[in-house]
């Protein structure tokens, strides 16, 4: 009876070492394929290039002469801009999915025109998409330290707006589609400006187009 019990629990031991060898060999070749695909297809994030910017209104609307401390007043800055931003997939065997992508112009950290959202696009093997959105920002209230900052641009003769883009991207691999992750873009634009001290800051005519062929930072 003892040894019949002995004899069980060996080969009970012998069949958990088979299945514990089974699953690490599992979990390794999975590993294997994960390593194989990704030094065949190389994935690379996508690019993108800020071309250009059409600025149609840049005006700081200064309330700093007329104080209310009953009722404060906060300076407004109003902006108005068509950009033109290409995206480029480099990869060459993995197509890219653009999901919610939203484009605002932010300065100094402060959004300060609408999000305006780009339709949903599939990008090709090495790929390249134009999008062309407007960018909108009415009286936007903005601190004290951003109307500091704006009196000292425009003293050197520009500002630098950042249009940023958020959103979505999926990978598709031949009929396979990754999950959805999460892409940010920074693209610094140099504005120049014009406007006496007296009379504000805004750009120098009605609708100046920059040509920027500006590289952006990007995250995936």
């Amino acid at each position: 009876m003892t040894k019949d019990c002995g004899h069980h629990d060996e080969e009970r031991q012998q069949l958990l070492r088979r299945i514990f060898a089974a699953i690490l060999g599992f979990i390794i070749l999975i590993l294997l394929v994960i390593f194989l695909i990704w030094i065949i297809l190389r994935p690379t994030k996508p690019r993108f290039i800020l071309e250009d910017a059409t600025v149609y209104a840049f005006n700081l609307s200064s309330t700093g002469d007329i104080p209310s401390p009953t009722t404060p007043t906060p300076n407004t800055l109003t902006l108005t801009m068509q950009v033109t931003l290409t995206a480029l997939n480099p990869n060459s065997r993995i197509g890219i999915y653009y999901h919610n992508l939203h484009v605002y112009a932010s300065y100094r950290g402060q959004q300060v025109s609408l999000a305006t959202e780009l339709p949903p696009t599939y990008q090709g093997h090495r790929d390249t998409t134009v999008w062309s959105p407007f960018l909108y920002g009415n009286a936007v209230p903005v601190s004290p330290y951003v109307l500091e900052v704006l009196e000292q641009d425009k003293t050197s003769g520009g500002v630098l707006v950042n249009v940023k883009v958020n959103g979505r991207v999926k990978w598709k691999v031949g009929t396979w589609v990754s999950g959805r992750y999460h892409i940010y873009a920074n693209c610094p634009a140099y504005i120049r400006l014009a406007g006496d001290r007296d009379t504000g800051i805004g750009v120098a005519a009605p609708a100046v187009k920059f040509q920027l062929f500006q590289n952006c930072v990007v995250d995936v």
